[in-house]
């Protein structure tokens, strides 16, 4: 049995849809992205931690890991955690100040966590993924229930505004992060359990049901799961979407 897994992905590719349903299940963590750095200082201030200028930073790095951990189990057994590709450079040096002397990646996260259960959350269409990602960005509404209420605004309404430079420019880094994940996961001999937006957000129970599997807990009944997130794709971002492949192609 595994004692944590970590959501390898990044953004837009369902997994706040995924740490929901794991957690819905009351048995397979309580997954977040505790190592997100613009998110460190607001969990540290949570958990009520001292500052990193009262007992240094080593020191605060071991009790900020202790903390996530006890958050990230949420009273079960297996802790989770969704990492984005763009903070796995700064959780190894954190870990390899805490663990100094491991020789790799997988060997400072297991000695953190115990047997680590990797996860590679990915999305095929990246088109899609970019044109949903500005979308959020631009209008702060980022994830919505399946009532059509908020449930994440990371600012005030706005009207999206289709541009073709920056769906380009996250094309390509979108891209190179998820190749760079299987960089990552070659270079540590790693075979991830590996999960597609599309499957997921077509039928999320059978997704929910194979990790449950592969991390050896209960797995729940399937007519009993209720995703928590909705799609916010629309119209526009289908327009967005035509327009950009007739520009890129012309």
């Amino acid at each position: 049995m595994f004692e944590a897994y970590i959501i390898c992905g990044t953004p837009r590719t369902g997994s706040t849809l995924l740490c929901k349903l794991l957690e819905s299940t009351g048995r397979s963590g309580a997954p977040h992205s505790f190592y997100r750095r613009q998110d460190v200082a607001e969990w540290a201030e949570e958990w009520k931690l001292p500052g990193r200028d009262t007992i240094g930073e080593r020191e605060f790095n071991i009790a900020y890991l202790e903390a996530a951990i006890a958050a990230g189990k949420g009273g079960t057994d297996v802790f989770g955690l969704r990492l984005m590709r763009e903070n796995l450079g700064e959780l190894s040096a954190i870990f390899d100040q805490v663990y100094p002397g491991l020789a790799s990646d997988t060997a400072r996260f297991e000695r953190a966590f115990g047997r680590v259960l990797y996860i590679h959350l990915s999305r095929e269409n990246k088109l899609a993924q970019a044109v949903s990602l500005i979308k959020a960005q631009q209008t702060g509404l980022w994830h919505i229930a399946p009532d059509g209420t908020e449930i994440e605004r990371v600012g005030p309404a706005q009207e999206p505004q289709y541009d073709f430079e920056r769906i380009k420019g996250e094309l390509a880094e979108l891209e190179a992060y998820d190749a760079a994940w299987n960089t990552w996961f070659a270079a540590q001999g790693l075979t991830p359990l590996r999960i597609g937006y599309e499957r997921l957000s077509a039928d999320p129970a059978a997704a929910l049901l194979g990790i449950c599997e592969a991390l050896g807990v209960q797995t729940p009944d399937a007519e009993a799961v209720r995703p928590g997130v909705a799609k916010l794709a629309d119209e526009t971002t289908l327009d967005w979407m035509r327009r950009y492949r007739l520009e890129a192609a012309g």
